[in-house]
């Protein structure tokens, strides 16, 4: 996989942004456009007539331009970059139109649906010269940055868990897949464990099934174990459905390596233990750079900060499409084993 070469902006001027998608993730991203300094929104579109108008008007945007196709008002107000706030499977053909415009693309999960739509999103990017990355808001939070440098004590890693055990019921849609886990959540519990981590994954044994209790019609439980570079073992186990006291939206987690073992419970700071003769440091949270922002959704704003950094120095921001596609391809890959009954090899 090559590395990315996209093109800077230059011009000083604010970043101009449009938004694809006015659902619910929607909304969330907007107040981040409106808030950074560096931004400036410039449109909104949505497929449903007059959604994105009544989103913008919510904040107070009257005269924002809004429209309900993506080339007309890319066409019209020329943005620098747009954020993809569209359903996943609309993630791929609202990509490649602005790509091929010249016009860079931050997304919300997951890449795509596919992996072929995938790697198609990597290569229009790459013929494009622009910035494309997802926005996976996890690795901004604060507990899982503290993790990750906790992580960092250890040594070699030669195991590392995370379990999710969640009784959802919140989306309609969930109900509509085959294994609603592995193809909505888990993805952000892969790429946390490689961000954590620092190893990508080589391959991978799921199975993903459907417990007697569930209110799912598809199979809403997981458990897969990856095989990742340097001889790291990753297991993932969780449930849409399960009984029982919940873990964190982010999950809880054990890393064990060669000088100790660090755990976290996904919501505060995260504890270690040293090996007989080793000194391991825990790593406490930082402040919130963003302390007004209470009520908006974590790890917008960071993903953002560093979204516009690579607009302007040509430093790639963390979910670059690159390596981003890593993470699209442990779903897909535990999926297909999941499927098959196999130990499936993850390739990109």
């Amino acid at each position: 996989m090559t590395s990315a070469t996209f093109a800077t902006v230059d011009a000083d001027r604010p970043l101009r942004a449009v938004i694809a998608g006015a659902g619910f993730i929607g909304g969330q991203w907007a107040p981040e456009l409106l808030a950074h300094p560096g931004v400036e929104l410039a449109g909104w579109v949505d497929v449903a007539p007059g959604r994105a108008r009544a989103a913008a008007r919510a904040l107070g945007l009257d005269d924002l331009p809004t429209g309900t196709s993506l080339t007309s008002l890319l066409d019209g107000e020329e943005p620098d970059f747009i954020v993809n706030c569209t359903v996943p499977q609309a993630h791929h053909e609202v990509t490649v139109t602005a790509l091929r415009r010249g016009v860079s693309v931050l997304s919300e999960k997951p890449m795509a649906v596919t992996l072929d739509e995938a790697r198609a999103m990597v290569r229009a990017a790459d013929e494009s010269r622009r910035l494309f990355a997802v926005s996976q808001n996890r690795r901004h939070l604060r507990g899982l940055v503290a993790y990750r440098r906790t992580v960092g004590e250890l040594g070699p890693l030669g195991m590392m868990t995370s379990e999710f055990f969640i009784p959802y019921r919140g989306a309609a849609f969930l109900s509509t897949l085959e294994h609603p886990l592995l193809q909505d959540m888990a993805i952000h519990l892969f790429d946390a464990a490689r961000a954590v981590s620092g190893a990508d994954p080589v391959a991978v044994y799921c199975e993903s099934f459907r417990p007697a209790w569930t209110w799912y019609p598809g199979a809403c439980s997981a458990t897969a174990i990856f095989e990742m570079t340097g001889g790291l073992r990753y297991t993932f186990t969780g449930s849409w459905s399960a009984p029982g006291p919940p873990t964190s939206w982010t999950g809880s987690w054990r890393a064990a390596g060669t000088r100790g073992t660090a755990l976290w419970d996904g919501e505060g700071d995260p504890v270690a233990e040293p090996a007989k003769g080793e000194v391991v440091r825990a790593h406490k949270r930082e402040d919130d750079p963003y302390p007004e922002r209470r009520r908006r959704f974590g790890g917008l704003a960071e993903g953002l900060e560093e979204f516009v950094t690579g607009l302007r120095t040509g430093r790639a921001p963390q979910g670059e499409c690159h390596d981003n596609i890593r993470s699209l391809a442990m779903v897909t890959a535990a999926l297909e084993s999941a499927r098959t009954g196999m130990r499936t090899p993850v390739t990109v």
